[in-house]
């Protein structure tokens, strides 16, 4: 982000200069000049400010930039110098003192940030300026509770005290303020489009602690780290808008998660018809059952290993040879072990009906050449892993496409070969009839859950919720709240 700053020089001057924050520092894109009037630092700021529009185009923010014209002592006579006038101008040396820079702000983002956090209707329903003031912070550059009012103040604001702080903290889970800022944005979310479909995924954050806790638990991390942590569930709109925010302990199953979120999502709104999308960690046979229970429409991802079993029909009678964009519409068992419903003997692929497949869900698989390519240099270093296991010039923890044979570690062949042949396939698993979606709308529904992923990348990085320093469970909680506001008013 590119904004002007001014700066007192060793002669005395006051520099005026383009900045740029880089990696947490500032670095100036170009210096506008040397101002040793109020005169020449107005027409300086005016040059940066044209320059700033060519370097860095503003964003298209609903509040209005305020226009302060620099103030100019006045004349002996005249009262308010007339700067037009050539006389004047080559006098002003003589008229004008010299400007002193008592203090920078950044007034203007503030304003901006804070707009969009009242059209979201946040304010209104909190009616709490001082966690407005902590989620505007988090999204201008996020950083301790303690170094909050550093930030605030060179926004140009007057932050309230670290204690002021801290009990506002206890405040957002005492009153429950997640629940409030759900509904708000709830409201928003069916203001500006639909929620026939929403997307669920979850992720892990980790504290910089050595104990586990009743919350905080080492389980399985997807950074593949060992400090304690917990689980967090977000549900988004098609466009990534946060809607749900849910914790949990750190050892907690993923597929143990989308069920609680989804019915707290239900229950808040009285939904009762929507298409969860989720990716594979959400296959679960349970899950599938209880959403469907539920009477709610799914669209989930499936594992690869399951495409021999789901297309054995159509490897019998068109062979396993696919073109790029290829699409094949079938049925999938419910439960592991089940004996599936699709017939090899029949050429024709089944249509998904759950009077005739009551023991099988929709299966939809896709080929995609430039898939195939990716996955095929991945097997091949997996592959080439796997030899040099074989052949003693490694040694690792057994590798995929090696299995121990009387003692001794040989390459999986047949493993490799079942491998090879699915590359380029993705399944996607679904309760909706090819009547109410096509198998192409099925795939694309279920490529919008990069956007999600889109708003945990946002909040591990820009908003850096992770890693956490509080160390109760109220405090925590806390920080969800406010990393998942600021996800909503992110310019």
């Amino acid at each position: 982000m590119a904004f002007i700053r001014t700066v007192r020089t060793a002669s005395g001057a006051t520099a005026v200069q383009i900045v740029a924050k880089v990696k947490g520092r500032n670095r100036v894109l170009e210096h506008v000049g040397s101002a040793h009037t109020e005169l020449d630092l107005a027409l300086l700021q005016q040059a940066a400010r044209e320059r700033l529009d060519e370097v860095a185009p503003p964003l298209d923010l609903p509040v209005e930039v305020p226009v302060r014209p620099a103030r100019l002592l006045p004349g002996p006579a005249e009262g308010v110098l007339d700067w037009s006038s050539p006389a004047a101008l080559g006098e002003r040396d003589g008229l004008v003192a010299p400007a002193r820079i008592l203090a920078t702000g950044s007034e203007v983002l503030y304003r901006a940030i804070g707009t969009v956090y009242e059209e979201l209707g946040f304010a209104a329903a909190l009616e709490d300026p001082v966690f407005a003031d902590l989620v505007i912070a988090r999204v201008v550059e996020p950083t301790s509770l303690l170094d909050a009012g550093r930030v605030l103040i060179e926004l140009g604001a007057r932050p309230a005290s670290y204690a002021t702080m801290k009990r506002t903290l206890a405040r957002v889970t005492g009153r429950d303020y997640r629940a409030t800022v759900a509904s708000a944005c709830f409201a928003h979310a069916t203001s500006h489009g639909d929620l026939t479909l929403v997307l669920f995924d979850v992720t892990t954050l980790y504290f910089e602690a050595e104990h586990e806790d009743e919350l905080r638990k080492v389980g399985y991390s997807k950074e593949r780290r060992v400090d304690p942590q917990v689980v967090v569930g977000l549900l988004v709109d098609r466009t990534g808008f946060p809607l749900e925010l849910t914790c949990w302990a750190g050892n907690k199953a993923e597929t143990a998660t989308l069920l609680p979120t989804i019915r707290a999502f239900q229950e808040r709104h009285g939904l009762a018809d929507f298409v969860v999308v989720a990716d594979a960690g959400m296959l679960s046979s349970s899950n599938l059952k209880a959403l469907d229970e539920a009477g709610m429409r799914f669209i989930v991802g499936s594992r690869q290993a399951k495409a021999p079993a789901d297309l054995a029909s159509h490897f019998r009678w068109h062979g396993d040879a696919l073109v790029d964009g290829q699409l094949i519409d079938t049925i999938t068992p419910r439960h592991a072990g089940t004996t599936s419903e699709n017939d090899v003997a029949k050429k024709v692929e089944p249509v998904w009906d759950p009077a005739m497949h009551p023991k099988s869900w929709r299966a939809v698989w896709a080929y995609s050449a430039k898939r195939a390519a990716r996955d095929g240099r991945t097997l091949t270093l997996q592959e080439n892993r796997a030899k040099a296991v074989v052949a003693g010039e490694r040694a690792a923890r057994t590798p995929r496409f090696v299995t121990v044979h009387k003692g001794d570690a040989v390459l999986d062949e047949n493993a490799l070969a079942r491998a090879r042949r699915l590359v380029g396939l993705k399944g996607y698993v679904s309760n909706i009839p090819h009547t109410l979606m096509p198998a192409a709308e099925v795939i694309a529904s279920y490529h919008d859950l990069w956007h999600v992923e889109a708003s945990f990348r946002m909040s591990k990085t820009d908003l850096r919720a992770r890693p956490m320093f509080h160390h109760n469970r109220d405090a925590i909680e806390a920080h969800l709240t406010i990393v998942m506001t600021a996800l909503a008013p992110r310019p």
